[in-house]
C-alpha cells in the first residue's frame, strides 16, 4: 500500500520508478515488484533494487532520475532532502508524526469510545498519523476519559496474529520494542504518571503492552517525541484555546482530529491547528481521492487526490500567441 500511493499516480502519469524498500522486508518489496509485471506493466514500470543506504545517494544522484520521495524518519528524510537538493531534484517526504487528538467541552463520550481503540490501537499505534497526544478540555472530561482511555486499553488482546481473537499487533522487530520501553522510561523518570499499562508481557514476539500516560509536563523530553507503538499520551487543558496552543507546540503537523458535538465547533478549531490533516469526530484516515502529507517536520509534498497525481509531473506551458 505505501508503494501503490506513489507508484499508481506516477506510473499512470509515464514515470517509471525504482524502490529501495525498508530493509526490513525485503520480500514485499519484491513481491510487488513481481504483480507489477504479473498484471501486464510495461518492462521497467517498476523496479525494485536490493541496495544499501550508501548506495542511495548515488541513485538520486544519476541524472536518470528526476525526482525522489520517502516515507520514513525525519533523519532519512534529512538525508535524502540534502542528496536531492545538491543534485537539484524535486522531493517529497512523509515523515513521523506526534498528531494531537483534541476533545472538546461539548464532545460526544459515546461516540468517542468508539474510534479510541482504533486511533491509538491499531496495528499496535504504528502508524504514522495514529492519534498519540490525547489534549481534554475541562476537569471533569479529563477523569472520565482517562477511565475510558484505560477500559479500552485493557481489552487489547495480544496473541498470534493469525488468530482472528487477537487485536494487538506486536511491534515491527525487537529494536523497535527496545526504543518504544525506553521512551515510556524515558517519561516516567521525567515525572510522567503510568495511569495503565508498562507491564512485560509474557508471549513470543515483539509485543509492548498499551499504556496510558499522564501528567506529561513541557519539561518531559518525552513532551516532542513520537512514540511509535501502544501508547497514549493524555493532556489537561481548561479551555480551546490552550487546547490548540498545546497541540501547536510540536515539531511535527501531520494531522490530527477534533471531537465535539457541534461540527462547526469542531471545524472552528481544526482550522486553527498547525498540520496538514484534520479529521473531525474521527480517528486517521486515508483515502485516494484525499491529499496525504503534512507541514513541519513530518515532511512536505502530498500524495493521493489531485495532488499526488501532480507532485511529480512537469506542468508544461506550450503558448501560441496569436
Amino acid at each position: 500500500y505505501q508503494i501503490m500511493r506513489v507508484f499508481a499516480p506516477n506510473f499512470i502519469g509515464g514515470n517509471p520508478m525504482v524502490l529501495k524498500h525498508a530493509s526490513n522486508c525485503p520480500t514485499s518489496a519484491q513481491a510487488f515488484e513481481d504483480l507489477v509485471r504479473e498484471a501486464g506493466a510495461p518492462e521497467g514500470s517498476f523496479k525494485n533494487l536490493f541496495v544499501s543506504y550508501d548506495q542511495v545517494n548515488v541513485i538520486i544522484a544519476d541524472k536518470r532520475v528526476a525526482g525522489v520521495c520517502l516515507t520514513g524518519s525525519e533523519r532519512g528524510g534529512a538525508s535524502v532532502a540534502e542528496v536531492a537538493g545538491r543534485n537539484l531534484k524535486k522531493s517529497s517526504l512523509e515523515l513521523g508524526g506526534n498528531d494531537a487528538f483534541l476533545i472538546l467541552e461539548d464532545a460526544d463520550f459515546e461516540a468517542l469510545k468508539e474510534i479510541i481503540f482504533f486511533a491509538r490501537l491499531y496495528n499496535a499505534g504504528q502508524v504514522c498519523t495514529s492519534s498519540k497526544r490525547f489534549i481534554v478540555v475541562g476537569q471533569a472530561n479529563y477523569d472520565k476519559f482517562v477511565d475510558m482511555v484505560v477500559e479500552t486499553f485493557k481489552t487489547a488482546k495480544w496473541g498470534d496474529p493469525m488468530d482472528e481473537a487477537t487485536t494487538l499487533a506486536p511491534l515491527s522487530s525487537a529494536s523497535a520494542k527496545e526504543d518504544v520501553l525506553k521512551q515510556i522510561q524515558l517519561a516516567v523518570d521525567n515525572g510522567a504518571t503510568v495511569a495503565y499499562g508498562n507491564e512485560p508481557i509474557d508471549h513470543p514476539g515483539n509485543f509492548v503492552m498499551p499504556t496510558v500516560l499522564t501528567n506529561i509536563t513541557k519539561e518531559n523530553p518525552i513532551y516532542n517525541q513520537e512514540i511509535f507503538g501502544p501508547v497514549a499520551s493524555i493532556y489537561k487543558v481548561d479551555s480551546d484555546e490552550e487546547a490548540i496552543e498545546l497541540a501547536n507546540d510540536s515539531s511535527y503537523g501531520l494531522g490530527g482530529t477534533v471531537f465535539s458535538s457541534s461540527q462547526e465547533h469542531a471545524e472552528r478549531v481544526a482550522v486553527q491547528v498547525e498540520t496538514g490533516m484534520s479529521f473531525i469526530n474521527s480517528g486517521w484516515a486515508t483515502l485516494p481521492e484525499l491529499p496525504f502529507g503534512g507541514i513541519k517536520n513530518s515532511g512536505y509534498g502530498r500524495e493521493l487526490s489531485e495532488l499526488g497525481f501532480t507532485t511529480f509531473l512537469n506542468e508544461h506551458l506550450v503558448y501560441t500567441p496569436k
